[in-house]
């Protein structure tokens, strides 16, 4: 089963449990020298940034949720596209699944997208520093 990070939507283990049923929440991580950023088309990405950090769950994902969580991304659609990056959590720097976004520009988050994003990342337990910075996108970029 691979280890997935999740930064955005699939951080609310409700809504994951609907997605992926066979999937189970592992804990928080962190995705080093990458920074959060909504893109233009209103949904969660990550960009390369050597200074900052993205904070995140991590799930272990069973491989029959895998084919979900693709049509949930648009990965056939060009939305995101599936990488591995390295993330730190409990027991050490390990490997995972991540989706990135396509586009790195920019836009202002769908309606309703952020606030569920953000009560996902406060029931993780996330650093309120970074919870900040996600409520920062609720009208776009925050400057």
């Amino acid at each position: 089963m691979p280890l997935y990070f999740a930064y955005g939507a699939n951080m609310d283990a409700a809504a994951m449990a609907l997605r992926c049923p066979a999937s189970c929440l592992v804990g928080r991580a962190e995705l080093r020298r990458h920074r959060f950023i909504i893109m233009r088309e209103g949904y969660a990405s990550v960009v390369r940034d050597p200074g900052r950090s993205v904070w995140g769950v991590l799930w272990e994902l069973a491989l029959a949720d895998v084919p979900a969580l693709d049509r949930y991304e648009g990965v056939s659609g060009g939305l995101y596209v599936k990488a591995y990056q390295p993330v730190a959590a409990v027991g050490g720097v390990k490997r995972a699944l991540i989706y990135l976004g396509r586009s790195a520009t920019p836009g202002v988050p769908r309606p309703g997208y952020l606030e569920a994003v953000a009560a996902a990342a406060g029931a993780a337990q996330l650093p309120a520093a970074h919870i900040r910075e996600i409520r920062g996108w609720q009208r776009g970029a925050p400057a």
